[in-house]
């Protein structure tokens, strides 16, 4: 079971439907077999600047930033998986930048984050086509077509 607990900061956007977040969620998750605990925060440009500055020394928003728990299973006994922070203003730029469906670049984005939660990364080559391959399968699942064929 996911439970997610989603928290809007940003005063525009078209934002997806709770269930939409859940359904993506769930379907990034399904390998995992434990209970997940994790946090979706949609944030205006200025907080998700200020949030990759701090955290990854770039100065610019991003579209989405993973932040997995780093608990010791023995301190606390909740499934914590972490948080994700996604920047409307960025989700919908990139959508329009690249022909892409605003649904289809949202599910992509909450299905990379909950991927990085699990520990896959795209830092080395060969990580990055594993993570891709799994975010074609699951994004092929919900009728989306493959968000990197313009980068092959």
């Amino acid at each position: 079971m996911i439970e997610l607990d989603l928290q809007v900061a940003s005063d525009g956007g078209r934002l997806p439907a709770t269930s939409d977040f859940r359904r993506w969620c769930e379907l990034a998750l399904r390998q995992r077999s434990a209970d997940s605990e994790l946090t979706i925060r949609l944030v205006d440009e200025s907080e998700g600047r200020e949030l990759n500055r701090t955290w990854r020394h770039k100065d610019y928003a991003t579209n989405v930033l993973s932040f997995p728990a780093d608990v010791p299973d023995d301190l606390l006994d909740i499934p914590l998986l972490g948080d994700l922070v996604i920047c409307v203003p960025v989700v919908e730029r990139e959508a329009s930048e690249q022909g892409k469906s605003l649904d289809a670049h949202w599910a992509h984005l909450v299905i990379h984050g909950c991927l990085h939660l699990l520990g896959y990364d795209h830092i080395d080559d060969e990580e990055a086509e594993e993570m891709e391959a799994l975010e074609r399968i699951l994004l092929a699942e919900l009728g989306h077509p493959d968000p990197y064929a313009d980068d092959d």
